[in-house]
């Protein structure tokens, strides 16, 4: 999928993604559930996995 694709489905705007990419801007909760709706996966799966357990 084009960035330019996900920007549609996700309703922002496409240099949007590339920022996001990029890391030049961070996304809010909305545009975090936008942007999984528009992947089609749950919104856990854009974070990378937690290896370290800061719970013991």
């Amino acid at each position: 999928m084009s960035q330019e694709q996900l920007a549609e489905k996700a309703q922002v705007h496409r240099t949007y993604i590339g920022m996001l990419e990029r890391g030049e801007k961070n996304a809010t909760i909305t545009t975090l559930f936008r942007l999984s709706n528009a992947l089609c996966i749950p919104t856990y799966e854009l974070f990378p996995e937690e290896r370290d357990n800061y719970c013991e």
